[in-house]
């Protein structure tokens, strides 16, 4: 069996850190035996990784942290990093991830927020780097649109690539992998979104990233998920000072309590970047 199906198999049944230990001293193939045989179920004896590895990569690429074009920045994860990341657009992954830029925000919002994300999404993406978003609707998909005139985006995603998430963006996200970007998931094609899932992509988001612009979010949003990802991960923090709105509680909060800088206009977050 080879590597990159054993960890694609992997990574089907565990999370990085529940076999992290054993992959430090045995290889992958090897590890996904020692599962099978510890596996009173008998679920993982009826899965065929090299069939299912195949068959998935019939619509986006498995990459393993030994391909050329596996972002380095994700060692970050520690124990936490990926065994693989299912991508459509590998190749540009490593031009994608030299200078990225999280825009993202509430998915519910108003117009005159849409309107301020794409001033700092275009902002950003005009001076060269990359614009990294959720493909949410909301503040993430209108960063996406307003960055792809200006060059190529990133998007990470909480199921598997075989499906845009929501469904209505499917055309966006043909857009974003056609004209040079990429889209990357955790999850295998046909898995469906989670709450578990949008907490580990937010995650995955923020770590492929520099920095996270947070435009606007709500207190226990995705949005906040992503800001308090950021923190952890020591990224760079900024965040559109509140205007007194409950829409943008979270924001607020954070710039309260010192955890994000203020970033009132565009030419302010240039002028940090």
């Amino acid at each position: 069996m080879s590597d990159r199906a054993a960890l694609a198999a992997l990574s089907a049944h565990f999370t990085p850190d529940q076999v992290a230990a054993d992959l430090a001293q045995h290889s992958p193939a090897e590890v996904w035996e020692q599962r099978i045989r510890r596996d009173n179920t008998g679920r993982l004896s009826q899965f065929r990784p090299e069939a299912e590895l195949s068959n998935a990569q019939l619509s986006c690429r498995f990459l393993i942290p030994t391909d050329p074009q596996w972002p380095a920045v994700l060692a970050d994860l520690g124990p936490a990093c990926p065994l693989g990341l299912w991508v459509r657009g590998h190749d540009h992954l490593p031009k994608l991830t030299t200078s990225t830029i999280v825009v993202t925000g509430n998915r519910a919002t108003s117009p005159e927020t849409i309107a301020r994300a794409r001033e700092f999404a275009g902002a950003v993406s005009f001076t060269g780097h990359t614009v990294a978003a959720s493909l949410a609707y909301g503040v993430d998909a209108a960063a996406h649109e307003a960055a792809l005139p200006n060059g190529p985006t990133l998007a990470v995603l909480p199921r598997g690539l075989d499906q845009a998430y929501p469904h209505t963006h499917a055309p966006l996200l043909s857009s974003i992998t056609s004209d040079g970007g990429a889209a990357v998931s955790l999850y295998r094609p046909g898995t469906p979104p989670s709450g578990a899932t949008l907490k580990a992509s937010a995650h995955l988001l923020v770590a492929l990233a520099h920095t996270v612009i947070l435009i606007e979010t709500l207190d226990h949003s995705q949005a906040l998920r992503t800001a308090e990802a950021a923190i952890a991960l020591k990224r760079p923090l900024l965040a559109v000072p509140s205007d007194g709105g409950i829409r943008s509680g979270g924001n607020g909060r954070l710039l309260d309590e010192g955890l994000a800088r203020p970033c009132p206009t565009p030419a302010h977050a240039l002028e940090l970047l």
